[in-house]
């Protein structure tokens, strides 16, 4: 089989590469993406290895990257991103791209520190003009009370205990002090400052406190706020002016400042002097403003120069990162003249990668050609599936259950098919289908734009990346939706209804609680695709029904699903020549499961095609015997009770007779799937006459036959089981296959369940919300109509689209891997993970450094 079917034949070889083109072979292959290097240095410590220097140099490169994409970033500046990606640099290009990022980073650094220092300068004035400018109102203030009266000054010092701590500080004029009973003229001194906004009511108290009210503070809000030449943040600050008396005061409400982190600016006592200073502050902050303008502009221009290159300039980077990473991963020769490297690549590639590595010598021009030996192991080979878009998705839902053993069946093409079907007899609704699909088809059609945008949203990149299973599941979900015919609950008339009623319409109108026979009176064949319309109005009658049908077809469909599944064992069994299992396990599973399980399955439809409510006795509806009933008379050796309605006892001649002996032959199977494969392999030992060897497997020791497969058997070669441990395993499997094959068939229900469940959320909707504005007349009743349409479709959206969707596909994922994949599937391999320069630059350096 393809690749498609089974994963890629691996070869582990060695490759020899002289010193001088190991960077240009390295790069080529990176560029390749086809072979996965083996570490030869495990015990090495990642500091004492070779070329831990230039790994080195690289994390410097790109440590200034970032800090460059960070101030790009921060001025909003985009960077360009031409899609392409460029050659790894040969090692000589390193310091020139060394130079360059220093000089940059030397650059920009310089005149963030200049603009910092400006804007902190410019800070400093601003704040400067906003106390001249509000502390002239509080000297007008000032000068104006002492005008009118010099006795009605008001005294400072304020000695009341009585005032609260937290009492705010009143408009008090400081003039007068009383000094041995003497009246004394005394000038006020005073500070001007500026501090945040919110540390100015803690900042009032504390000077009240400390001073004991022999302050004056003024105070009033700066309206514009200020930016923080540190963080660039807007900060609120008010301005604030203290008049006290004294060095002791002075001493005290500085500190006071110095602890609230205010700043103190000088302001002159005179009129005059304020003025002129006023002036002087305007004057620098124009100059300022010029001089930070031009900084500014300098910046951006540096930093518009650095964004064009900037995504190249990181792809350089981490392309030369992962080659010398790489190159850590090789051995040295003794005459360290050459470089050995092993590694895992794909048989069909070996060509390719040859052809790749004659390019690298050519390039770096040595004439000595590199060497890729093919190597004999027993160890298990990585697991490689080729994969395109569309199948991306799908294997991705495989590998999240476990990566397939090496060459082991890969169930990812059957998926394409057997988990969109599943999901959609679950989710089977034509309107929700068709949203869906629709969702689908716009995400493939706009995927080069959308894969371009590379979001971080998590969630958006998971239904991105299953946008042809989406698309896939919408389609089948309308198949489905027409086989139920089922549109948001409702049912199409396509064909026109072929029942029609055979009884007096009048007395059928009038008797509410009447209900009809299903037969009625047809016009020739039954409804020609899904169900008949004429379901839509049934009462009672629709839910048993439905009900009867969904719970059928859902086991028809789980039986089928897992005889495939145990079918698929049987090509892994042929492709490894591990004939014991082929005898002794594939063979009693299959026939345990087909005389059980799929008997029924017959027996379904040989009610269907028997009996029918048109037919007379013995074969019409009374007389249609239970599948239930009859598989569990069955099972019991049960012999069923004679009908009283004449009708007959089984549904065709020898029925009793067959089931039994299925029965027994199914129970028969039970004791040699669990005993015949440990007896074989003991016998087979016992013949060999030979103690356990580590390394072979009991399957290929038992049988004699070797794992076939390049590299073994599907998990490869472990190590030996005690016999002991085998009969415990063997016992195992089989009691888990056994009683499995019950849960399992009972698990299937689910597309029954989940079926029944949507269908009657989407007629809740359509009752109770959509059906209120229809019913509405006149101009009044088409805007409720839109409104309980907008909120009917809201809901239908969110919980029938998306949550009814994830509910079902998270089943249908449990289906494939439980149900199905159990009956064949191991999952016990390795990724393949190729040295890939697409894969390292799509998850950044963290994936350089892996």
């Amino acid at each position: 089989m393809g690749s498609l079917f089974r994963s890629e034949e691996m070869a582990l070889c060695q490759l020899f590469l002289q010193s001088e083109a190991a960077y240009a072979c390295v790069s080529e292959l990176g560029e390749l993406g086809l072979v996965q290097f083996r570490d030869l240095n495990p015990d090495v410590n990642a500091f004492q290895r070779k070329f831990v220097n230039e790994v080195r140099r690289c994390d410097e490169m790109e440590r200034k990257l970032r800090y460059l994409e960070k101030e790009i970033k921060k001025d909003g500046i985009p960077m360009l991103d031409t899609g392409e990606s460029p050659e790894a640099p040969q090692p000589r290009e390193m310091i020139d791209l060394e130079a360059t990022f220093e000089k940059l980073e030397n650059e920009l650094r310089e005149v963030n520190q200049n603009a910092e220092a400006l804007k902190r300068n410019f800070l400093e004035l601003t704040e400067l003009k906003h106390i001249l400018r509000k502390t002239q109102v509080f000297f007008d203030e000032q000068e104006g009370g002492v005008n009118q009266t010099t006795e009605s000054m008001t005294r400072a010092l304020i000695t009341d205990e009585a005032r609260t701590a937290g009492a705010s500080m009143g408009p008090v004029q400081l003039g007068y002090m009383e000094k041995s009973n003497e009246r004394e003229d005394y000038l006020p001194c005073f500070v001007a400052g500026v501090i945040l906004r919110e540390r100015l009511p803690a900042f009032e108290r504390m000077l009240w406190r400390a001073c004991r009210g022999n302050v004056f503070l003024r105070q009033a809000m700066i309206e514009t706020p200020l930016e923080d030449p540190t963080n660039g943040d807007q900060v609120h600050k008010s301005v604030f002016i203290i008049f006290f008396q004294g060095d002791q005061l002075k001493t005290r409400v500085k500190k006071i400042c110095e602890g609230f982190r205010a700043t103190l600016y000088p302001c002159p006592e005179a009129p005059a002097d304020r003025r002129e200073m006023a002036m002087g502050v305007m004057t620098r902050i124009e100059d300022l403003n010029t001089v930070l303008g031009q900084t500014q502009d300098h910046r951006h221009r540096v930093l518009v120069a650095a964004a064009k290159n900037l995504k190249n300039w990181f792809v350089k980077v981490r392309k030369i990162k992962a080659i010398y990473h790489t190159l850590n991963l090789f051995n040295l020769d003794v005459t360290q003249k050459c470089l050995i490297a092993e590694c895992w690549v794909p048989l069909l590639d070996i060509e390719t990668i040859q052809l790749a590595l004659r390019r690298g010598t050519e390039r770096s021009g040595s004439s000595v050609p590199p060497i890729l030996n093919r190597m004999q192991t027993f160890e298990n080979p990585p697991t490689y599936n080729r994969t395109n878009k569309f199948t991306k998705a799908f294997q991705a839902l495989i590998d999240a259950y476990g990566v397939a053993s090496y060459r082991e069946m890969n169930p990812a093409p059957y998926t394409i098919i057997t988990f969109p079907f599943l999901f959609a007899v679950m989710f089977g609704d034509l309107g929700h289908g068709a949203i869906m699909a629709l969702f689908g088809l716009w995400m493939i059609r706009k995927e080069k734009g959308l894969a371009a945008q590379k979001t971080d949203n998590e969630i958006w990149n998971i239904f991105f990346g299953g946008r042809y299973i989406i698309f896939l599941m919408g389609v089948f979900s309308m198949y489905t939706g027409l086989i139920y015919n089922d549109i948001f609950s409702k049912s199409l008339n396509i064909f026109g209804s072929h029942w029609h009623l055979s009884y007096n319409k009048s007395t059928v109108m009038e008797n509410k609680f009447l209900q009809l026979s299903p037969k009625g009176d047809y016009e020739g064949a039954p409804y020609p695709f899904g169900m008949d319309p004429i379901w839509q109005v049934a009462g009672a009658n629709k839910i048993i029904f439905h009900n009867a049908y969904k719970m059928k077809i859902s086991i028809i469909f789980g039986v089928i699903h897992m005889i495939f599944g145990v079918v698929m064992s049987w090509h892994n069994h042929t492709y490894f020549r591990n004939r014991i299992s082929l005898l002794y396990e594939f063979i009693p599973q299959l026939i345990f499961l087909l005389l059980l399980f799929f008997y029924m399955v017959l027996l379904m439809f040989i009610k269907w095609i028997k009996f029918a409510a048109t037919n007379k006795k013995p074969y019409n509806e009374a007389c249609a015997p239970s599948i239930l009933i009859t598989f569990i008379d069955m099972v019991l050796f049960n012999t069923p009770k004679p009908h009283p309605e004449k009708c007959e006892t089984y549904m065709f001649f020898g029925q009793h007779t067959i089931q039994v002996l299925f029965v027994l032959v199914a129970v028969g199977c039970i004791p040699v799937m669990l005993l015949a494969k440990p007896l074989l392999i003991m016998q087979a030992r016992k013949q060999a006459n030979v103690q356990p060897i580590a390394g072979a497997t009991s399957d290929a020791e038992a049988g004699g036959m070797s794992n076939g497969g390049p590299h073994g058997g599907a998990g490869g070669h472990e190590e030996e089981e005690e016999l002991s441990e085998i009969f415990i395993h063997q016992s195992i499997h089989t009691i888990e296959y056994v009683l499995g094959s019950v849960s399992h068939t009972a698990s299937y229900l689910r597309l029954w369940a989940l079926s029944l469940a949507h269908a009657q959320l989407a007629e809740v909707l359509w009752t109770m919300v959509l059906s209120i504005g229809l019913k509405q007349e006149g101009p009044v009743g088409g805007i409720v109509l839109t409104c309980v349409f907008a909120f009917w479709a809201i809901l239908t959206v969110g919980i029938l689209v998306l949550m009814e969707g994830l509910s079902a596909f998270l089943h249908t994922l449990r289906l494939h891997w439980v149900e199905f994949q159990s009956k064949f599937y191991k999952g016990q391999g390795y990724a393949f993970q190729p040295f890939s320069f697409d894969a390292i630059i799509e998850n950044g350096a963290a994936a350089a450094e892996e």
